[in-house]
């Protein structure tokens, strides 16, 4: 097994491919909430079957990020990367094929393993490892805001495709693009040796040791809320300002950009959700090089719980669809950086794409119930108002659970890996 070589530059090859290959990844699930009208009016199908559909999209990418992490740090990256993309490309083509529930939920479990091959579980362990010391925190910074980048294009262009082509063709137009990320696997080569403790300490060891420290165990519970809020909201809020938003003035600066609609709206919420947390992203990586991560952690959560409670106080118009997706876009991601950096920073960094992966599991049950409550819960109710109010709960219970995490190195159990 082999890693990156130690490089105090910030800019190296793995940093850029690594971002590229994150960007393509997030461009393309980001829209799946666009999608969510047209496949109900497609079959005639409740709001809850798509909807269950891509939960149990995200409750796999979940269950499969641990598993690439493990594959990736047993057998190298690049296997890990080709089979999450192939699974990708082969699960948006046969979600275009089927027809009924059963089988769009069913391939939805080979999309969500293809996410977790070619996500954040296995490309932030990579540049992670490529990072001096110093740059760590910021190379996963601008990493996890390359992902945002893709968000901010993935829904127009969903949106855009969509206008001119049926939705089973959008989807095959995907598994194309997704299969375009294996062209930049050249530049994830340079590898550099961990520390010879780090080295030598199994993953058997290094997992019995995290899982029995309190710290995280906390960690791994508070990222729970960080899913369920950005798995409903992806899945459920273009929906939710179509059919909620106060309509959009004709002669408005929305409709001067060709916002005319609150569908549109809706698409370009994500984008400036994405536009937003690429600043958001950068920023939080740059603070994790100088303050404590549970703090800033704490405050994100506190403020994403109070932004989320004034939104759904307020009437719901296009000017309050716009401030709600810039300040909750600038808080996004920006707990990613943070959280797979304390998991290096306590646990090091031999294994850290299996250890965030079982903390991405949390994120990935959270976003599952996320998308499932907010799709079962409208069909019930009408609205999306309760799943809503769950999300502010939760964001309010991740903000304290991580004021208590102990953030020190761990020390290390040398034990013959095996």
């Amino acid at each position: 097994m082999s890693f990156p070589q130690s490089n105090a530059r910030l800019f190296t090859p793995v940093l850029i491919g690594g971002s590229i290959i994150l960007m393509i990844n997030f461009a393309l699930r980001a829209s799946f909430g666009v999608f969510q009208i047209p496949v109900a009016e497609t079959f005639d199908w409740p709001r809850s079957t798509f909807s269950l559909a891509i939960a149990i999209q995200n409750l796999a990418w979940g269950i499969g990020q641990p598993l690439f992490g493990a594959l990736a740090e047993r057998w190298g990256d690049r296997p890990a990367i080709i089979l999450g993309a192939l699974l990708y490309s082969l699960g948006l083509v046969m979600t275009a094929l089927v027809t009924t529930p059963a089988g769009m939920q069913l391939w939805e479990i080979a999309i969500g393993f293809g996410i977790a091959g070619t996500g954040f579980g296995v490309i932030l362990a990579v540049i992670g490892r490529a990072a001096s010391d110093r740059n760590r925190s910021l190379a996963l910074g601008i990493a996890t805001a390359a992902g945002s980048a893709g968000q901010v294009i993935g829904a127009p262009l969903a949106q855009g495709l969509l206008s001119a082509m049926a939705w089973p063709q959008v989807f095959m137009v995907f598994a194309a693009l997704v299969l375009a990320v294996l062209l930049f696997l050249p530049l994830l080569g340079s590898t550099r040796p961990v520390s010879r403790a780090e080295l030598h300490e199994s993953m058997g060891g290094v997992l019995r040791r995290a899982f029995g420290d309190p710290s995280y165990l906390m960690i791994f519970a508070g990222f729970f809320s960080c899913g369920y809020q950005l798995g409903f909201i992806t899945a459920h809020f273009p929906a939710m300002v179509t059919e909620m938003c106060g309509p959009i003035a004709p002669d408005g600066a929305l409709a001067a950009l060709g916002i005319t609609s609150t569908s549109a709206l809706g698409a370009a919420a994500i984008s400036i959700i994405g536009l937003a947390n690429i600043c958001g992203s950068i920023m939080a990586g740059w603070l994790g090089m100088r303050f404590t991560r549970k703090y800033l952690l704490a405050g994100i959560y506190t403020l994403r719980t109070v932004v989320s409670a004034w939104f759904i106080l307020t009437p719901i118009t296009p000017v309050t669809v716009l401030v709600f997706s810039g300040i909750m876009g600038a808080l996004w991601l920006a707990t990613v950086p943070l959280t797979s950096g304390l998991v290096a920073h306590i646990y090091g960094l031999r294994y850290m794409g299996t250890l965030y992966g079982f903390v991405f599991l949390s994120h990935q049950i959270g976003s599952f119930l996320g998308v499932w409550l907010g799709g079962r819960l409208y069909d019930l109710y009408g609205s999306y108002t309760i799943v809503w109010w769950v999300g502010v709960g939760v964001g309010a219970f991740s903000a304290l659970i991580h004021l208590p995490v102990r953030e020190a190195a761990a020390p290390r159990a040398v034990t013959l890996a095996g």
